[in-house]
Protein backbone atom coordinates (compact mmCIF):
# COMPACT_ATOMS: atom_id res chain seq x y z
CA UNK A 1 0.00 0.00 0.00
CA UNK A 2 2.92 2.58 0.82
CA UNK A 3 4.74 1.32 -2.49
CA UNK A 4 1.28 2.79 -4.58
CA UNK A 5 1.06 6.07 -2.55
CA UNK A 6 4.15 6.87 -2.63
CA UNK A 7 4.36 6.36 -6.56
CA UNK A 8 0.94 7.99 -7.00
CA UNK A 9 1.87 11.44 -4.62
CA UNK A 10 5.08 11.13 -6.86
CA UNK A 11 3.32 11.02 -10.25
CA UNK A 12 1.22 14.25 -9.02
CA UNK A 13 4.29 16.38 -7.70
CA UNK A 14 6.55 15.22 -10.93
CA UNK A 15 3.11 16.45 -13.14
CA UNK A 16 2.88 19.52 -11.57
CA UNK A 17 6.43 20.25 -11.92
CA UNK A 18 6.51 19.52 -15.61
CA UNK A 19 3.44 21.76 -16.14
CA UNK A 20 5.06 24.73 -14.00
CA UNK A 21 8.24 24.26 -16.44
CA UNK A 22 5.99 25.10 -19.19
CA UNK A 23 4.94 27.87 -17.64
CA UNK A 24 1.42 26.75 -17.01
CA UNK A 25 -0.31 29.15 -13.48
CA UNK A 26 -1.89 25.66 -12.07
CA UNK A 27 -3.73 28.26 -9.62
CA UNK A 28 -5.21 30.09 -12.64
CA UNK A 29 -5.87 26.76 -14.82
CA UNK A 30 -5.79 23.08 -12.49
CA UNK A 31 -6.59 21.34 -16.05
CA UNK A 32 -3.13 22.56 -17.11
CA UNK A 33 -1.66 20.01 -14.99
CA UNK A 34 -1.64 17.43 -18.01
CA UNK A 35 0.77 19.37 -19.89
CA UNK A 36 3.37 17.57 -17.62
CA UNK A 37 3.02 14.26 -19.08
CA UNK A 38 5.72 14.07 -20.96
CA UNK A 39 8.31 15.35 -18.34
CA UNK A 40 6.85 13.36 -15.49
CA UNK A 41 5.88 10.32 -17.39
CA UNK A 42 9.18 9.50 -19.03
CA UNK A 43 10.75 10.91 -15.69
CA UNK A 44 9.60 8.13 -13.65
CA UNK A 45 10.08 5.90 -16.23
CA UNK A 46 13.95 6.17 -16.19
CA UNK A 47 13.48 5.96 -12.33
CA UNK A 48 11.45 2.71 -12.14
CA UNK A 49 13.83 1.35 -14.75
CA UNK A 50 16.86 2.13 -12.34
CA UNK A 51 15.26 0.83 -9.56
CA UNK A 52 13.53 -2.17 -11.17
CA UNK A 53 17.57 -3.68 -12.00
CA UNK A 54 17.94 -3.71 -8.97
CA UNK A 55 15.14 -5.27 -7.27
CA UNK A 56 15.08 -7.91 -10.43
CA UNK A 57 18.75 -8.31 -10.04
CA UNK A 58 18.48 -8.93 -6.23
CA UNK A 59 15.66 -11.01 -6.62
CA UNK A 60 18.07 -13.18 -8.89
CA UNK A 61 20.09 -13.64 -6.15
CA UNK A 62 17.36 -14.55 -3.53
CA UNK A 63 17.88 -11.47 -1.85
CA UNK A 64 14.52 -10.31 0.19
CA UNK A 65 14.07 -7.15 -1.01
CA UNK A 66 11.04 -4.50 -1.00
CA UNK A 67 9.97 -2.99 -4.38
CA UNK A 68 10.28 0.69 -5.12
CA UNK A 69 9.97 3.39 -2.73
CA UNK A 70 9.24 6.75 -5.03
CA UNK A 71 10.01 10.41 -2.81
CA UNK A 72 7.62 13.07 -4.02
CA UNK A 73 8.67 16.10 -3.15
CA UNK A 74 7.68 19.64 -3.85
CA UNK A 75 10.67 20.94 -6.15
CA UNK A 76 11.22 21.70 -9.76
CA UNK A 77 11.49 18.45 -10.57
CA UNK A 78 9.02 16.91 -8.19
CA UNK A 79 11.04 14.38 -6.68
CA UNK A 80 13.96 13.38 -4.38
CA UNK A 81 13.77 9.65 -6.56
CA UNK A 82 13.35 6.25 -5.61
CA UNK A 83 14.76 3.45 -3.27
CA UNK A 84 14.53 0.13 -2.39
CA UNK A 85 15.69 -1.61 0.96
CA UNK A 86 17.18 -4.94 1.33
CA UNK A 87 16.59 -6.92 4.00
CA UNK A 88 19.11 -10.11 3.70
CA UNK A 89 22.96 -9.31 3.40
CA UNK A 90 25.32 -9.22 0.25
CA UNK A 91 27.18 -12.50 0.86
CA UNK A 92 30.17 -11.75 -2.02
CA UNK A 93 31.58 -8.79 -4.02
CA UNK A 94 30.04 -10.87 -7.22
CA UNK A 95 26.47 -10.40 -5.63
CA UNK A 96 27.64 -6.65 -4.68
CA UNK A 97 28.65 -6.05 -8.37
CA UNK A 98 25.26 -7.94 -9.85
CA UNK A 99 23.24 -5.74 -7.90
CA UNK A 100 24.89 -2.41 -7.46
CA UNK A 101 25.10 -2.56 -11.70
CA UNK A 102 21.84 -3.40 -12.08
CA UNK A 103 20.34 -0.23 -11.43
CA UNK A 104 22.59 2.57 -13.10
CA UNK A 105 22.48 -0.07 -16.55
CA UNK A 106 18.87 -0.30 -16.59
CA UNK A 107 18.58 3.21 -16.40
CA UNK A 108 21.15 4.63 -18.37
CA UNK A 109 19.21 2.12 -21.38
CA UNK A 110 16.11 3.80 -20.77
CA UNK A 111 17.60 7.18 -20.87
CA UNK A 112 19.44 7.33 -23.82
CA UNK A 113 16.55 5.91 -26.28
CA UNK A 114 14.71 8.84 -24.29
CA UNK A 115 17.72 12.12 -24.29
CA UNK A 116 17.72 11.13 -28.49
CA UNK A 117 13.72 11.34 -29.42
CA UNK A 118 13.93 14.64 -26.43
CA UNK A 119 16.47 16.22 -28.64
CA UNK A 120 14.71 15.02 -31.86
CA UNK A 121 11.53 17.31 -30.34
CA UNK A 122 13.58 20.04 -28.77
CA UNK A 123 13.70 23.41 -31.06
CA UNK A 124 17.47 25.41 -32.31
CA UNK A 125 17.12 29.01 -31.41
CA UNK A 126 19.03 32.09 -31.07
CA UNK A 127 20.24 32.64 -27.17
CA UNK A 128 17.74 35.45 -25.92
CA UNK A 129 19.46 38.39 -25.09
CA UNK A 130 18.17 37.20 -21.02
CA UNK A 131 19.26 33.60 -20.58
CA UNK A 132 16.88 32.00 -18.37
CA UNK A 133 18.30 28.61 -16.13
CA UNK A 134 21.46 27.14 -17.88
CA UNK A 135 22.10 23.84 -17.74
CA UNK A 136 25.60 21.65 -17.40
CA UNK A 137 26.17 18.90 -19.84
CA UNK A 138 27.83 15.66 -19.47
CA UNK A 139 30.11 14.22 -22.22
CA UNK A 140 27.43 11.46 -22.71
CA UNK A 141 24.12 13.98 -23.26
CA UNK A 142 26.70 16.69 -25.22
CA UNK A 143 27.68 13.82 -27.69
CA UNK A 144 23.94 12.95 -28.26
CA UNK A 145 22.74 16.28 -28.88
CA UNK A 146 25.78 16.31 -31.39
CA UNK A 147 24.44 13.16 -32.99
CA UNK A 148 20.99 15.06 -33.62
CA UNK A 149 21.46 18.57 -33.65
CA UNK A 150 25.72 18.38 -35.09
CA UNK A 151 27.07 21.20 -33.73
CA UNK A 152 25.90 24.83 -33.10
CA UNK A 153 27.28 27.77 -33.70
CA UNK A 154 27.47 30.17 -30.39
CA UNK A 155 24.74 32.33 -30.81
CA UNK A 156 22.41 29.56 -31.09
CA UNK A 157 21.05 26.96 -28.56
CA UNK A 158 19.21 23.75 -27.82
CA UNK A 159 15.94 24.52 -25.91
CA UNK A 160 15.30 21.42 -24.37
CA UNK A 161 11.82 19.48 -24.44
CA UNK A 162 10.48 18.35 -21.64
CA UNK A 163 11.56 14.71 -22.42
CA UNK A 164 14.45 15.82 -22.97
CA UNK A 165 15.22 17.55 -19.65
CA UNK A 166 13.90 13.74 -17.92
CA UNK A 167 16.73 12.30 -19.41
CA UNK A 168 19.09 14.90 -19.06
CA UNK A 169 17.75 14.39 -15.04
CA UNK A 170 18.18 10.77 -15.94
CA UNK A 171 22.03 10.92 -16.40
CA UNK A 172 22.62 13.42 -13.41
CA UNK A 173 20.39 10.54 -10.92
CA UNK A 174 23.13 8.15 -13.05
CA UNK A 175 25.77 9.71 -12.06
CA UNK A 176 25.30 10.84 -8.48
CA UNK A 177 24.14 6.93 -7.85
CA UNK A 178 27.49 5.93 -9.47
CA UNK A 179 29.51 7.99 -6.74
CA UNK A 180 32.26 5.65 -5.31
CA UNK A 181 31.62 6.46 -1.95
CA UNK A 182 29.85 4.61 1.11
CA UNK A 183 26.87 2.34 0.07
CA UNK A 184 25.57 3.82 -3.16
CA UNK A 185 25.40 2.18 -6.26
CA UNK A 186 29.04 3.31 -7.23
CA UNK A 187 29.96 2.33 -3.78
CA UNK A 188 29.40 -1.18 -4.30
CA UNK A 189 30.68 -1.81 -7.53
CA UNK A 190 33.59 0.10 -6.85
CA UNK A 191 34.24 -2.35 -3.74
CA UNK A 192 33.37 -5.01 -5.80
CA UNK A 193 35.98 -4.17 -8.15
CA UNK A 194 38.86 -2.57 -6.08
CA UNK A 195 37.77 -4.58 -2.41
CA UNK A 196 39.35 -2.29 0.33
CA UNK A 197 41.22 0.02 -2.12
CA UNK A 198 37.93 1.79 -2.48
CA UNK A 199 38.30 3.70 0.46
CA UNK A 200 40.79 5.66 -1.38
CA UNK A 201 38.72 6.25 -4.18
CA UNK A 202 36.41 7.45 -2.36
CA UNK A 203 38.42 10.02 -0.29
CA UNK A 204 39.71 11.22 -3.57
CA UNK A 205 35.92 11.91 -5.20
CA UNK A 206 35.41 13.93 -1.67
CA UNK A 207 38.25 16.31 -2.41
CA UNK A 208 37.10 16.32 -5.84
CA UNK A 209 33.39 17.43 -5.17
CA UNK A 210 34.68 19.53 -2.08
CA UNK A 211 36.95 21.42 -5.10
CA UNK A 212 34.04 21.75 -7.68
CA UNK A 213 31.69 22.77 -4.65
CA UNK A 214 34.15 26.41 -4.16
CA UNK A 215 35.26 26.15 -7.90
CA UNK A 216 32.01 25.66 -10.23
CA UNK A 217 28.87 24.34 -8.76
CA UNK A 218 28.10 25.07 -4.15
CA UNK A 219 25.83 21.83 -4.69
CA UNK A 220 28.74 19.66 -4.41
CA UNK A 221 29.19 21.15 -1.11
CA UNK A 222 25.95 19.80 0.07
CA UNK A 223 27.46 16.09 -1.80
CA UNK A 224 30.38 16.11 0.12
CA UNK A 225 28.79 16.76 3.38
CA UNK A 226 25.64 14.05 3.39
CA UNK A 227 28.67 11.63 2.18
CA UNK A 228 30.42 12.18 4.89
CA UNK A 229 27.91 11.58 7.24
CA UNK A 230 27.15 8.36 5.16
CA UNK A 231 30.16 7.42 5.58
CA UNK A 232 32.89 7.05 2.61
CA UNK A 233 33.78 3.59 3.23
CA UNK A 234 31.64 0.23 2.00
CA UNK A 235 31.61 -2.21 4.79
CA UNK A 236 33.07 -5.39 3.99
CA UNK A 237 31.44 -8.27 2.49
CA UNK A 238 30.98 -11.27 4.33
CA UNK A 239 32.92 -13.66 1.61
CA UNK A 240 35.27 -11.20 0.88
CA UNK A 241 37.53 -13.52 -0.58
CA UNK A 242 35.37 -14.82 -3.46
CA UNK A 243 36.90 -13.42 -7.09
CA UNK A 244 34.84 -11.56 -9.35
CA UNK A 245 35.65 -13.03 -12.82
CA UNK A 246 36.35 -11.91 -15.94
CA UNK A 247 32.76 -10.47 -17.33
CA UNK A 248 32.35 -9.21 -14.02
CA UNK A 249 35.06 -7.22 -13.92
CA UNK A 250 34.65 -6.13 -17.39
CA UNK A 251 31.08 -4.69 -16.12
CA UNK A 252 32.21 -3.02 -13.05
CA UNK A 253 35.37 -1.14 -15.01
CA UNK A 254 32.34 0.06 -17.84
CA UNK A 255 30.15 1.30 -15.02
CA UNK A 256 32.88 3.44 -13.39
CA UNK A 257 33.64 4.82 -16.83
CA UNK A 258 29.65 5.38 -17.28
CA UNK A 259 30.22 7.71 -13.75
CA UNK A 260 32.68 9.38 -15.84
CA UNK A 261 30.41 9.73 -18.64
CA UNK A 262 27.25 11.12 -16.98
CA UNK A 263 29.30 13.45 -14.60
CA UNK A 264 28.85 17.08 -14.86
CA UNK A 265 31.17 19.77 -13.06
CA UNK A 266 28.55 22.16 -12.79
CA UNK A 267 24.78 20.84 -13.45
CA UNK A 268 22.93 24.03 -12.63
Amino acid sequence: MIHSTLFVLTLLTTLIAGAIQQGINLLETPGGIWHGIPFSFTLLIILAAHEFGHYFMARHHQVDVTLPYFIPAPSFIGTFGAFIKMRSPLLDRRMLLDIGAAGPVAGLAVAMPVIVVGFALSEVRPVPAEAGMSLGSSLLFSLLGWIVHGSQPRDMDIVLHPVAFSGWIGLLVTCLNLLPVGQLDGGHVAYAVLGRRQRFLARMIFVMLIILGITSWSGWLIWAAILYIMGLDHPPVIYEWVPLDRRRRVIGWASMAIFFLTFTPAPF
